[in-house]
């Protein structure tokens, strides 16, 4: 069950790209996307807390660094990485360096709660990032790429991975999906204050956008959509699902967001995906196939 929870959440992540190019249009910047992102599902998901759930804000002042972690080290530093790299390369090449965080996750969580890193899991882990590189279109030639670009990049599937790491060590301690998901939004919100201008970002979305033509109701759709539906949902998803399954069988279900993206890029903007997407699409399929299919078991080695 854990794997379809994970499925769920890199599904509704697919969706971003639909509220994003939203967004933008009232001249957002990626990073001024990524504080409304944080700082809205902050707001909301403390207003149903306030209202239903006031037990689940409370945490332990010594276990404040798992929410650190998720919050700042992860969704804030990641963010920075991955718009850096989109800015300093493309892109496609900043997509599948995201997608690097699989490999992260492998080894960390092989370090630090002694998950087995088998012969499957490393060819999963190959093949799924073999297909994010195929659907982002990096195969396609012209993609341009420098040293410290790709250092970032791979900051980013660091960044990204890191979610997953710093939410186990709260899984372990008890805390909820719900709680875990708050607080990383949280201590996330207070570090994008000072990536970004906020008196400006606010401008951009209810003052300057409306004297271009984009009425106030849209706007807030566009806010209320990127927050509820490719923001607190599929985190909480994806937390609970990382409750049930290992970090690294969760990395590599997670690169379902690309395909998706791909689909819903498909169905509401009409892009018609390439050969490169398909391959892509077929590899990472089958990379989660291949890892949810029973294996005999080897209790002699780690490595199967």
């Amino acid at each position: 069950m854990g794997i379809i929870y994970v499925l769920i959440a890199g599904s509704l992540w697919g969706a971003m790209g639909i509220f994003v190019r939203g967004l933008a249009s009232c001249g957002l910047s990626s990073i001024e996307i990524c504080f409304v992102r944080m700082v809205v599902s902050t707001l909301l998901m403390a207003g149903y807390f306030l209202i239903f759930n006031r037990a689940a804000l409370k945490i332990k002042l010594k276990d404040i660094w798992c929410f650190i972690g998720t919050g700042v080290f992860s969704l804030t530093f990641f963010g920075f990485c991955y718009f850096t790299t989109i800015q300093m390369t493309s892109m496609s090449v900043a997509a599948v360096l995201l997608y690097t965080s699989p490999i992260f996750i492998l080894l960390l969580s092989a370090i630090l709660f002694k998950e087995k890193i088998t012969r499957k899991m490393l060819i999963c882990v190959i093949i799924a990032i073999l297909g994010c590189a195929f659907v982002s279109g990096i195969f396609g030639g012209g993609s341009n790429i420098t040293p410290i670009g790709f250092l970032i990049g791979l900051g980013a599937g660091l960044g990204y991975g890191l979610y997953s790491i710093f939410g186990r060590y709260a899984i372990n301690k008890g805390y909820g999906p719900l709680t875990i998901t708050f607080y990383s939004f949280l201590f996330s919100s207070f570090a994008l204050i000072f990536l970004t201008k906020p008196i400006e970002i606010w401008n951009k979305l209810f003052v300057y956008a409306g004297q271009n033509g984009m009425p106030i109701y849209i706007t807030i759709i566009y806010v209320i959509g990127t927050a509820l539906i490719v923001t607190i949902l599929p985190y909480i998803f994806y937390t609970v699902g990382l409750t049930k399954v290992e970090n690294s069988k969760a990395a590599v279900v997670a690169c379902i967001e690309p395909i998706m993206a791909t689909i819903f890029g498909f169905i509401i903007f009409h892009e018609i995906p390439g050969v490169g997407e398909f391959i892509g699409i077929v590899l990472v399929l089958a990379a989660i196939v291949m890892l949810n299919m029973p294996v005999k078991s080897n209790p002699k080695s780690t490595m199967k």
